[in-house]
């Protein structure tokens, strides 16, 4: 198992995208500690996890808030020993046309999905500087880089992402720290399973592939990134769209 040993953050882990890359972290071998505001679902997936034989601890965390994510950090070092990885997969939508865009909306996402990274990133540097390796993934979007209508508060964030990403990479590269982003098309999850079916035919138009993705291909490169094998690989962001954005 090439992460045997290792130790992973992965938030918002509880469901979806998060979990299934904790759990794919957790069938190489690495220690896993999940992260999230659900306290069921943290439950859920920690007993998950654990019948992969590795350790894992789940931890309630508001990414949003600084005081919190220290804390965490400081309970994974405590139990685990060390922090190697970090997957910044946090984010929430709060979808919304400019005009009629409540500014509690924008602060919302704009709190989850970037200051949330910025401080999950912030908080594990110390350590991993110490320790001179790491691993960090953001997860953006694709919508940060192409943007969308309705979703300029989670396009703004996203992109966002793409420059803390590059920024981190070329702060932390001396030290053996390589930080990439990912950013995922229109993937299966509960986001998309409220679409219509028209809603779904008219994106599937736009992807090559003529399908939606799953999260584990997004897992998939997770994995990549945060093994040997991507040890020259940083400040990079790539998609896992099926071709949507060329």
């Amino acid at each position: 198992m090439q992460l045997k040993g290792k130790v992973a953050i992965v938030t918002g882990s509880a469901q979806g995208i998060g979990k299934a890359i904790a759990l794919a972290l957790a069938r190489e071998g690495a220690n896993i500690a999940v992260c999230d505001v659900n306290e069921e679902g943290i439950a859920k997936a920690r007993k998950e996890i654990e019948t992969l034989g590795v350790k894992t601890i789940g931890l309630k965390v508001d990414v949003t808030a600084s005081d919190q994510v220290e804390n965490t950090v400081n309970k994974v070092l405590d139990n685990l020993g060390k922090i190697d990885i970090l997957v910044n997969n946090a984010g929430i939508t709060r979808d919304s046309l400019i005009m009629r865009m409540k500014e509690s909306d924008w602060d919302a996402v704009l709190g989850v999905n970037l200051k949330g990274a910025f401080n999950c990133i912030k908080a594990v540097s110390r350590h991993m500087i110490k320790q001179r390796s790491g691993r960090i993934v953001n997860i953006a979007s694709i919508i940060g880089i192409m943007g969308n209508a309705g979703q300029a508060n989670y396009s703004a964030s996203k992109a966002g992402i793409i420059g803390l990403t590059k920024s981190a990479a070329k702060e932390f590269a001396s030290r053996n720290i390589n930080v990439n982003a990912i950013a995922p098309g229109f993937i299966k999850t509960a986001m998309t399973d409220v679409l219509t079916d028209e809603q779904k035919n008219r994106m599937l138009e736009a992807i090559p592939l003529s399908r939606f993705g799953e999260a584990q291909d997004v897992a998939n490169l997770v994995l990549f990134l945060v093994s040997e094998a991507s040890s020259y690989i940083t400040g990079e962001v790539i998609k896992v769209d099926g071709g949507m954005v060329m």
